[in-house]
């Protein structure tokens, strides 16, 4: 059975740059490693809800049990998810596991992959304006506790992989070596998030 390991953050702020970097190291070593992206199961298992507390809660729910049932084939399972509420983490799993990806709105609002902060300050009225984006007009509580914080605003891209790698080495039962021993693995091709 496989480990299940939530993250939770703000949109933009690293979860799945770091969980499929992650994920693609451990399959070099052989580990069955599944990621689940927050934003591929909105599209899929969970293009029915909405963003209230209540789907934003049974979005979390529907994921932790896509996981858990799948858990059988994978030595590691990441899942990848804003979940901006603490019952959405208990949902998710054992605090010890949860991995919150901490990262400034300043910054956020800079890398703005998606677009999403520059709409949701605009002003009010305008077409365009995204009225529930999480941390910036909708609620994101702070996680009471979490196995692991990486400070994306702070940390570098080779920083935040090797505090990962080093976390799930031992939550699947091996090791804590640095992420780029083994290879001589080099990320300095973005060396930002």
């Amino acid at each position: 059975m496989g480990v299940i390991i939530p993250f939770c953050g703000l949109s933009g702020s690293g979860k799945t740059t770091l969980a499929v970097a992650v994920a693609s190291k451990m399959r070099e070593e052989g580990l069955k490693v599944l990621v689940m992206d927050g934003d591929y199961y909105r599209q899929s298992l969970c293009k029915d809800l909405g963003f209230s507390k209540a789907d934003r809660l049974e979005n979390v729910r529907r994921i932790r049990e896509e996981a858990v049932s799948r858990s059988a084939d994978y030595d590691l399972i990441l899942m990848a998810l804003i979940n901006p509420f603490e019952k959405g983490r208990t949902i998710a799993g054992d605090a010890e596991k949860l991995v919150w990806i901490k990262c400034s709105l300043e910054t956020l609002r800079e890398r703005d992959t998606k677009g999403l902060y520059f709409k949701a300050y605009l002003p009010d009225g305008h077409p365009d304006k995204i009225y529930n984006l999480t941390g910036v007009n909708d609620t994101f509580e702070i996680p009471e506790q979490a196995g692991l914080v990486i400070e994306t605003d702070v940390m570098t891209l080779e920083e935040s992989l090797d505090s990962l790698y080093g976390f799930l080495r031992k939550k699947v039962g091996r090791g804590g070596e640095r992420f780029d021993e083994k290879r001589g693995r080099n990320y300095s091709m973005a060396g930002k998030f």
